[in-house]
C-alpha cells in the first residue's frame, strides 16, 4: 500500500487524526486537511513524517466555500500526484432548534456534511476512476433516526446516505463508494451530564462507548473489500437495531 494515497478531510484532530495515523501505519501515504486547526495538522504531519519520511502532506481550506474547495482538491492531488482513497470525514455538528436556526447554520451543516463530499468527489473523480479508487463517507446513525433538535444536521447526513448509494451506482465499476455510520464513539467536546451519558450507554447492547479504532478498522476494511459498494456500515455497538424507536 506504500504507493496508495488517502485524502482525509477534517483530519487534524479527533477521529480524523486517528484514522490518518491508523492508515499511515498500514502503509498508506496520507494527505491531511484542516480548516482552522493549522497547529494540530502541522504537528500530526511532522509526527507521521518522522515515522516514514515524505509520507504525509497537508492542505488547508474551508470546504463550505466552493472556490476554496476547488483549490483544496487540486492541492490534494498535487501533494503526491494521485488520490486513491477519499474519506469525507469533516463535519459540523451542533443543535439547530426550529425556533432559532439561521441560514448560517444551514450553510455550515449542509455545506460540510453533504455539499462538500459531493463536490469533492466530482473534483477528484478522474483520479479515483483512473486508480480504481474508493470513497468512504462518514455518515451517522441519526441519518435514519433523527436526533431531536438537530434537524439540519440529520437532514445533511441523510443526504449523504443517498449520495453514497447513488454515486456507488454512477461510478461503478471503477470506483466503490461506501459509508460508515458511527454510533456513540467519542463524547462531544462540550461536557455531557453523567445522567445523559448513562442514558446513551443503556441503549447500546455492547454496553460501552466505541472508540476511534473501531471506526478506523471499519474504514480500512471497506477500503480493501473489493466487492462491497453502496453500503452503510453502522459501527454503533448494536444501538441502531436494539433500539429502533430511540434516537
Amino acid at each position: 500500500m506504500e504507493n496508495k494515497v488517502v485524502f482525509i478531510t477534517g483530519s487534524a484532530k479527533r477521529l480524523g487524526a486517528y484514522t490518518a495515523n491508523y492508515l499511515h501505519n498500514l502503509g498508506y501515504r496520507v494527505v491531511l486537511h484542516c480548516h482552522n486547526s493549522v497547529d494540530q495538522v502541522k504537528a500530526l504531519s511532522t509526527q507521521l513524517n518522522e515515522k516514514r519520511i515524505d509520507s504525509v502532506k497537508w492542505v488547508q481550506g474551508d470546504l463550505c466555500d466552493l472556490q476554496q474547495l476547488n483549490q483544496i482538491a487540486e492541492s490534494a492531488i498535487a501533494s503526491f500526484g494521485r488520490i486513491d482513497v477519499l474519506i469525507n470525514n469533516a463535519s459540523a455538528f451542533y443543535p439547530t432548534p426550529l425556533t432559532t436556526f439561521t441560514l448560517t447554520d444551514w450553510q455550515a451543516l449542509i455545506g460540510s456534511n453533504a455539499q462538500a463530499p459531493l463536490f469533492l468527489i466530482q473534483k477528484l473523480q478522474k483520479q479515483l476512476i483512473q486508480n480504481q479508487g474508493v470513497v468512504i463517507n462518514m455518515v451517522d446513525i441519526h441519518a435514519q433516526r433523527p436526533l431531536s433538535g438537530h434537524t439540519i444536521y440529520c437532514m445533511a447526513k441523510a443526504a449523504l446516505v443517498t449520495l453514497t448509494q447513488s454515486l456507488a451506482q454512477e461510478l461503478a465499476p471503477n470506483v466503490r463508494v461506501n459509508g460508515v455510520a458511527p454510533g456513540a464513539i467519542l463524547w462531544p467536546d462540550t461536557a455531557l451530564p453523567e445522567n445523559e451519558k448513562s442514558a446513551i450507554l443503556s441503549q447500546i447492547p455492547l454496553g460501552r462507548l466505541g472508540n476511534e479504532k473501531d471506526i478506523s478498522e471499519a474504514i480500512a476494511f471497506l477500503i480493501s473489500a473489493s466487492y462491497i459498494t453502496g453500503q452503510i456500515v453502522a459501527v454503533d455497538g448494536g444501538r441502531s437495531i436494539a433500539n429502533p424507536s430511540v434516537a
